[in-house]
């Protein structure tokens, strides 16, 4: 610990600003992903469309991410300062062209499709930057940090979105979220002009031909589908299955409270987790904490029972994540990170997706549909358990 602390003296202090503009722009791409959602109903009748259409707004995202992910993921294996600096830049353009029409659905859908084509670049360089600008000692940290923003940057939007547009419709919501985007977007092309501590090894291949055979990172792969599946699940269906237990009105809050659960797991636990070397431990403590958590909801419906035990798995689940990317990084190596992380987040935007539609048929009925859920979770554990028990300490 003491050597830890040496080294962490002699590294520039500039890479916490690095690492802040990183993690705000990562914010920043999950508020605009999720603009609507929580006023999309309102958001339709100003944009004289179909609720259905406004949904699409937000939908394209995952599509686009699949599409680009490994794409994305070699761009910034190659040139991490070029691709970055477009995913900012395309980030920031996006919103400012939302503002151009705010009642023109045709001018929202090229936003967000401008918008959705900068996240991979933005999202799968988490690794990178933790690699380029933090010793070994210091990276599970930094990538803990990246990755919560993204779940504070969910929260920000549901939390928002409605007050604002209360305040002054559509108009003023767009304009709010652009401001902070297009300022971030700005001091994120700044701060890449700072020289990486520890940069990449230019003579490295960065072929994506090794990812078809790494069983290593399929492991992970189903873990992240599964997880971050599970969390858009929640986070799509909770309401029409508390509306069956009569508490619909209080499911704003309660994903609300998994999120803000995620924020605080994903920022303490993956660096516990990587010095005590015990990976695998948490990732299935999120899993059956998530299984007993939507059985628990079936068993009883008391909004506060429910409160309690959708925070305890969105403290452990949401926290899989950055623990997951930090393990990627430990295994693929400095030149490989852009790739690995782009094949993961693929496959979590892929779980979400698949297993939205998949628990879609089952939430007329309220217990089928957590049991659902609990089955899914479960099946993670068989995953997990061909994981290394014991990991490296850092």
């Amino acid at each position: 610990m003491t050597t830890d602390v040496a080294v962490a003296a002699r590294l520039p202090a500039v890479r916490w600003a690095v690492l802040g503009s990183y993690a705000l722009l990562a914010a920043c791409t999950q508020l605009l992903w999720l603009t609507f959602a929580a006023v999309d109903t309102r958001s339709a009748a100003a944009m004289h469309v179909g609720v259905g259409l406004v949904g699409d707004l937000a939908a394209v995202f995952p599509f686009v991410y699949i599409v680009l992910a490994l794409p994305a993921g070699r761009w910034l294996d190659r040139r991490f300062t070029h691709a970055l600096g477009a995913g900012a830049l395309l980030t920031g353009a996006g919103a400012l062209l939302r503002l151009v029409a705010p009642q023109s659905f045709a001018w929202q859908m090229a936003g967000q499709v401008v918008i959705s084509a900068g996240q991979p670049l933005v999202l799968n360089s988490v690794n990178k930057v933790a690699a380029r600008y933090f010793g070994p000692h210091e990276r599970a940290t930094a990538i803990s940090i990246g990755t919560a923003a993204l779940f504070v940057g969910i929260l920000a939007a549901v939390l928002m979105a409605g007050p604002v547009f209360d305040a002054g419709g559509l108009r003023l919501l767009l304009t709010v979220q652009a401001i902070p985007a297009v300022v971030v977007a700005a001091v994120m092309v700044v701060a890449l002009r700072t020289p990486p501590t520890f940069p990449d090894d230019p003579s490295a291949t960065v072929s994506l031909s090794w990812l078809i055979h790494d069983r290593f990172m399929w492991l992970l792969a189903a873990l992240v589908f599964i997880g971050m599946g599970t969390y858009n699940v929640v986070a799509t269906w909770l309401q029409p299955i508390m509306d069956l237990f009569g508490e619909g009105a209080a499911a704003g809050g309660l994903i609300a409270a998994l999120t803000f659960a995620g924020v605080l797991g994903a920022a303490v636990l993956p660096t516990a987790a990587a010095r005590a070397g015990r990976r695998r431990l948490v990732l299935m403590s999120a899993l059956g904490t998530s299984a007993l958590a939507f059985v628990a909801v079936a068993a009883v419906h008391n909004v506060v029972w429910i409160g309690v035990w959708l925070f305890g798995a969105g403290f452990l689940l949401l926290a899989a994540l950055p623990i997951v990317l930090d393990w990627a990084d430990v295994h693929a190596g400095a030149e490989r990170q852009g790739a690995a992380v782009g094949f993961l987040m693929m496959a979590g935007n892929l779980g979400g997706l698949v297993l939205v539609l998949l628990i879609q048929p089952a939430i007329g009925n309220a217990y089928v549909a957590l049991g659902a859920l609990a089955v899914i979770a479960l099946l993670g554990l068989p995953v997990t358990l061909r994981l290394p028990a014991r990991t490296e300490q850092v």
